[in-house]
């Protein structure tokens, strides 16, 4: 594996406005969202919203990620996406979430998940996971995807190439009538071949007018979360694999996650909804 030497917190710069014709979140300046209550199923207007969503958010992560190159900030990557989100009348959904303080989650090779952009300088060699939630029409689309900085050796390119893999098994396996757990076990068989950790306490979430709805979606065979697929739900799949244990830390910010052992980590995540046959992915750019 690479030798870069492990990740420390950088400086964050200040709070990046958002116009204030761009209508917000019900969360933004509160501690926590209000509970969601409604249906899991999706009427086809809300889904044609998220559809929307789901495209501006997918197109501000592509926009971001070109500017991924050793020397740029994970800072700077934030701004390009939060401008996009602006410029397109969208708010970034993770400003203001719980109190994170940016637009995007910007997670660099033992992060897990939910890294917040800061100083830290990408180094030749780096794996980068960008996370990226737009929040326009009163719903959400989430999307992340893990990307290589510079020159990334073998076992961290094919750790990525395996988690896109594992998503796209995983998006096959969404069928109406099968439990929600085929999922995680779809996840889980294929990460074992290669002796992958696949993260258990993040997990993919239902999705709507709420960003996290309380539907879960474990990534790993469990036979405790066994919601039945159903025509018109929307959530998201987004897998962590580790080149280690699954088990991890919390740094002191509250948000970032780090592998125990400071293995590296790949994650890629999608918006879908249930069809007849299947699901539709609704963060395409």
């Amino acid at each position: 594996m690479s030798g870069q030497s492990l990740l420390t917190p950088g400086k964050l710069s200040p709070a990046r406005p958002v116009p204030a014709s761009i209508p917000r979140p019900e969360y933004v300046g509160k501690e926590a969202p209000t509970p969601y209550t409604g249906p899991e199923v999706q009427d086809a207007e809300t889904i044609e919203r998220m559809r929307i969503a789901g495209r501006i958010a997918a197109q501000a992560m592509e926009e971001a990620a070109k500017h991924i190159a050793p020397g740029v900030t994970t800072d700077e990557l934030d701004r390009v996406a939060h401008e996009f989100m602006c410029d397109h009348g969208a708010y970034p959904s993770t400003l203001g979430y719980r109190g994170f303080p940016k637009s995007l989650c910007s997670s660099v090779n033992e992060v897990i998940c939910h890294g917040i952009p800061d100083s830290t300088v990408l180094r030749d060699g780096d794996i980068v996971n960008l996370d990226v939630t737009a929040y326009i029409g009163g719903v959400h689309g989430d999307n992340n995807a893990t990307y290589l900085c510079g020159d990334v050796d073998e076992e961290s390119r094919l750790l990525v190439e395996r988690t896109r893999e594992a998503l796209n098994r995983a998006i096959k396996a969404v069928k109406p009538g099968r439990r929600i757990n085929v999922i995680g076990r779809v996840i889980e068989s294929y990460a074992k071949r290669f002796g992958y950790g696949v993260v258990r306490d993040f997990t993919g979430h239902g999705i709507n007018s709420s960003f996290h709805s309380g539907l879960i979606v474990p990534h790993y065979d469990s036979p405790h979360h066994d919601t039945l697929i159903q025509p018109g739900m929307t959530f998201t799949i987004e897998p962590m694999l580790t080149l280690g244990t699954y088990e991890y830390d919390m740094w002191d910010d509250g948000w970032t996650v780090v592998t125990k052992d400071r293995k590296r980590t790949a994650q890629f995540e999608h918006t879908l909804v249930v069809t007849e046959t299947g699901a539709e992915i609704l963060t395409l750019p």
